[in-house]
């Protein structure tokens, strides 16, 4: 493998414990050769990252002086990748299969007109069941994993298109990532691997998921299952994303429907105990728009396929479990 062909296997850590040790050694079990590792670790105070360079000595360990989240974190990861031709992502606790990073870099190139790549991603502690095939974007704003809790022999067990990959274990072309200029670092984190998918596809980038290329994921193991930090951050950037990258044609057309799912995530919040917690992130979205309508203007004055295209790649309708 040359030089340009070579890939950099970005893990962001923050407070990850033993999974971070246990992401690194499935890395280590890897099929592929030549790819290079990095963590970026968001200044952990749990002590995981402490000795990495002498458990791992091949992994580059890049420390941030405070938490930078999880879009700049990976941004900051690409820019010490050096001039590779791939960008693979991968959270903590997601565990790679021996064959995951060779089956993707084998559809990449054998798929070149695909530009980013989704994975068969397996619940942690239920391997039977998935955790998600690919990412889908309803047209209110709405987005889940595919496949989430399917058993894995009822799961989509075939190469196709979706939307976009789950940033906790993917692979972009270095040139794709740098040409919407990678994650939107206000996001912080969460929604921010669909934001990323929906501004490449309005670039006419494509996305394949490869369902042999498979990872175990914790999926929140770090941050907790609707805690009030995951659930501020989804509201909240779940609004931006709608608000910069929908084609006007259809901002308009299903912003009744945009609103309405708001509001039923404030029900279901509420419901949940979590009435202050979403009340704010609903109301920061808010005062975070007039940033995001600016990036919208370049995000649209630079969008390459039209929006009936793009409307062939939202779905329509809602998943009914």
């Amino acid at each position: 493998m040359t030089r340009s062909e070579q890939v950099a296997v970005i893990v962001v850590n923050y407070n990850a414990g033993p999974y971070l040790a246990r992401c690194l050694e499935a890395l280590g079990r890897q099929t592929a050769d030549d790819f290079s590792v990095i963590v970026v670790d968001n200044a952990s105070s749990d002590g995981s990252a402490t000795g990495l360079g002498l458990a791992h000595p091949n992994v580059t360990l890049v420390r941030a002086e405070r938490n930078l989240g999880f879009a700049a974190a990976n941004n900051l990861g690409v820019k010490h990748a050096g001039a590779v031709r791939w960008i693979a992502l991968l959270n903590p606790d997601a565990f790679p299969h021996p064959d995951w990073l060779a089956e993707l870099l084998a559809a990449a190139r054998a798929h070149p007109d695909y530009s980013f790549f989704a994975c068969q991603m397996r619940l942690a502690g239920a391997p039977g069941l998935i955790d998600g095939t690919g990412d889908v974007y309803h047209v209110s704003g709405l987005a889940w994993r595919r496949d989430h809790r399917r058993p894995v022999a009822r799961g989509t067990g075939r190469r196709e298109e979706v939307l976009g990959p789950c940033a906790a274990a993917a692979l972009y072309t270095r040139a794709a990532f740098e040409d919407v200029g990678g994650f939107d670092e206000s996001y912080f984190c969460y929604h921010e691997d669909v934001d990323l998918a929906f501004r490449l596809r309005l670039r006419d980038h494509r996305c394949l998921y490869v369902p042999e290329a498979i990872v175990d994921h914790v999926g929140s193991g770090i941050s907790g299952v609707r805690s009030d930090f995951a659930t501020y951050h989804g509201h909240r950037n779940m609004v931006w994303t709608y608000a910069k990258n929908m084609p006007a044609p259809w901002w308009a057309l299903f912003f009744p429907l945009h609103l309405l799912m708001n509001l039923a995530g404030i029900a279901v919040c509420a419901a949940r105990g979590q009435l202050g917690v979403v009340v704010r992130a609903k109301w920061d979205a808010l005062r975070g728009l007039p940033a995001a309508l600016r990036k919208r203007r370049e995000i649209q004055a630079t969008r390459r396929v039209s929006a009936r295209a793009l409307l062939q790649a939202m779905r329509w309708r809602l998943p009914l479990r």
